[in-house]
């Protein structure tokens, strides 16, 4: 694959889990072939993924799972960001072995405010270890849990050592600019959207692709706007982007993974439990998220 064609509804796909904890084939299973008819690839094993709480081992058998269960139909770029630039490089020689399109990384984190010469070094070597063309590397800039944020100027120099894609999760639709215009002497760069937050702004200014956690609650409303988007029905799609608007601050409420596993029960869906330490919802919170979707017309 190359970077240009991870585009559309990708879900940063949830990791299932017992309720001790363990690892949860059948739900990983479950959430994959419920949304798999309405996305266009995944990007699991991230922060929905619960990728930072698990082991490396743990990481490689969940993106096993993911990609035995997907079996080509879509793209997976799992994440494969650690602290350690060595796992980073293990887990990402897993993913290309294993048969994923891609894979992404955030910045390392737990070594906060780190200079552009050691963030280059971290995202070469990753790129040096996997990268050729068809085996695009990302990177996912999120200087909230890494605290270690992507400059356009870091991006553009990663771009002449072989990077062709970058996440932004920065929330910031000025940033986005920015590294468009950081990366414009590289046709085959993609830059895509970590949220669904803004879909409308982030496509009108060349965004293709959008990773977006409410897809793994509701893959048919997310791609619903997007192909609305696509035909051209503007007030249609700037209409679903306020639904999704609503249904993001239901999921906000609470701890954001809980509540999307909470919700895919809710639509029948065994998805298992997150990771503590992010345990289950209080009665109160499932309560308030189950009367606002049914008050969206979602339940």
């Amino acid at each position: 694959m190359k970077a240009k064609e991870f585009i559309g509804i990708i879900p940063p796909l949830l990791s299932s889990f017992t309720k001790d904890g363990e690892i949860y084939e059948k739900g990983i299973r479950e959430v994959i072939r419920y949304t798999l008819p309405f996305v266009h690839g995944y990007y699991p094993i991230g922060t929905y993924g619960c990728g930072p709480l698990m082991s490396t081992d743990e990481r490689k058998r969940v993106l096993t799972i993911i990609l035995e269960e997907v079996n080509g139909r879509v793209p997976v770029v799992p994440h494969v960001g650690h602290p350690g630039t060595n796992p980073t490089i293990d887990l990402a020689r897993h993913a290309r072995q294993a048969g994923a399109a891609g894979v992404g990384a955030i910045s390392p984190y737990y070594s906060p405010h780190l200079p552009d010469d050691y963030l280059y070094h971290y995202f070469a070597s990753l790129i040096d270890s996997v990268n050729e063309e068809e085996f695009p590397v990302f990177v996912y800039n999120n200087s909230h849990y890494s605290q270690n944020s992507v400059s356009p100027k870091l991006l553009a120099r990663l771009a002449t050592h072989g990077l062709r894609g970058c996440k932004d999760s920065s929330f910031d639709i000025v940033n986005f600019f920015l590294f468009q215009d950081a990366v414009s002497s590289y046709s085959d760069f993609n830059v895509i959207v970590g949220t669904e937050a803004f879909f409308m702004g982030a496509f009108d200014a060349g965004a293709t692709g959008m990773i977006c956690g409410l897809a793994n609650a509701f893959p048919e409303m997310l791609k619903k706007m997007y192909d609305t988007y696509k035909s051209g029905e503007r007030d249609a799609a700037m209409e679903m982007q306020r639904l999704v608007l609503s249904v993001r601050a239901l999921a906000k409420t609470a701890p954001t993974v809980p509540i999307l596993h909470e919700m895919l029960r809710m639509k029948g869906i065994d998805a298992g439990y997150s990771r503590s330490p992010l345990i289950e919802i209080d009665d109160a919170s499932r309560q308030k998220i189950r009367s606002g979707l049914k008050t969206l017309k979602l339940l």
